[in-house]
């Protein structure tokens, strides 16, 4: 390589060093702030996570409290929540603790509470609906009941297949046993019946005097 040639190649390096500084001048605050964008980030990050720890562990500490306090769901019902589904497991504990005094009133109103919140997760919702069902007391009429489970045998519906058990069951306590071992019969053909529904439910047809030969219990 001639002297020019070599001149030429550190002339043009030179150049752009040149320019490489002109543009970190003009441009270098931008990685500046995205580090500190990122470092940022991250501490909020970690932050946000230590305090739902530190919210859950408050909430869980006043749960327990309340359910040691034993007073009927009272405590429960007055624990501070941050969330609609810390106030569905609160109602839910406290419609328990209700029912364990036997308190059935207050239970199924919380239940109900649950059951009627527009912001607390669906699953809540429903088992709260099905639960306050469960509550009721034999004197309440059985139409009154059989419309509770009906409204949660929808298809597709997590507890459809228990409420129609539940169905069934006060169809026999009113006299209707044809309907209700056809209901019976059909909900041991379900592929997400279990085999302790299934043994209840085979048993009680076997009671009623149905049969089971022709039914097919492999899910």
């Amino acid at each position: 390589m001639s002297n020019t040639d070599s001149f030429i190649d550190e002339v043009t390096e030179e150049v752009r060093r040149d320019k490489l500084f002109v543009q970190l001048k003009r441009w270098g605050w931008v990685g500046i702030l995205g580090v500190f964008i990122l470092v940022g980030g991250a501490a909020w990050n970690e932050w946000r996570k230590a305090s739902e720890r530190n919210a859950a562990q408050s909430f869980g500490d006043a749960l327990l409290a309340a359910i040691e306090a034993d007073d009927g769901g009272a405590s429960l019902a007055a624990v501070e929540t941050n969330s609609p589904e810390q106030a569905a497991i609160a109602g839910h504990l406290t419609a328990a603790d209700a029912l364990t005094a036997g308190d059935t009133e207050q239970a199924i109103a919380a239940l109900n509470a649950v059951s009627a919140s527009p912001d607390a997760p669906a699953i809540y919702k429903d088992l709260a609906a099905f639960k306050a069902a469960l509550a009721m007391s034999p004197e309440t009429p059985a139409e009154e009941r059989l419309a509770a489970f009906d409204a949660l045998r929808s298809p597709g519906a997590p507890f459809a297949i228990l409420a129609s058990e539940q169905y069934a069951l006060i169809q026999i306590e009113m006299g209707q046993t044809d309907e209700a071992l056809t209901l019976l019969r059909s909900l041991l053909e379900q592929s997400s019946a279990t085999p302790g529904l299934q043994r209840r439910v085979s048993e009680l047809i076997v009671a009623l005097g149905g049969t089971l030969s022709d039914i097919n219990l492999e899910n």
